[in-house]
């Protein structure tokens, strides 16, 4: 039987909900403009986020397996939307870090890429690109 991840949410405003992951919270919201009270990030933004996350997760698991020289990593994340229907046709993740071994970096980049769930999800659905700066 395949493993299974499983989350809640609930709503607690007019436009504002509220999820659950093991003994985590984040309320998720519109901001003002659009009809929310803008006590959390969209849905989207989320989605941008747990890419974010779940790659730069990855990356720091892969820099302290290899007690790679690595410092001050950081992951910016770019979706571009589509109007009909509203989406993300693309999404560029670029990562920045202290290193001084640009071919290793490139590695650990190449297997963060390959480890996070999220973007093995996301590749067949949008056009995903990784990129060292």
């Amino acid at each position: 039987m395949p493993a299974t991840v499983t989350v809640e949410v609930r709503q607690v405003g007019p436009a504002t909900s509220e999820g659950r992951v093991r003994t985590h919270t984040v309320r998720i919201d519109r901001p003002l403009e659009k009809g929310g009270a803008d006590q959390g990030p969209m849905g989207g933004e989320l989605l941008l986020l747990a890419l974010r996350g779940c790659f730069m997760s990855s990356l720091l698991a892969a820099i302290r397996a290899r007690e790679a020289a690595v410092t001050n990593a950081r992951v910016e994340v770019v979706g571009t939307l589509a109007e009909a229907p509203p989406r993300f046709s693309a999404i560029e993740l670029r990562v920045h870090a202290d290193h001084a071994d640009r071919a290793l970096m490139e590695k650990l980049v190449q297997i963060s890429e390959r480890a996070c769930i999220v973007a093995n999800t996301l590749r067949d659905a949008v056009a995903l690109s990784v990129r060292l700066v």
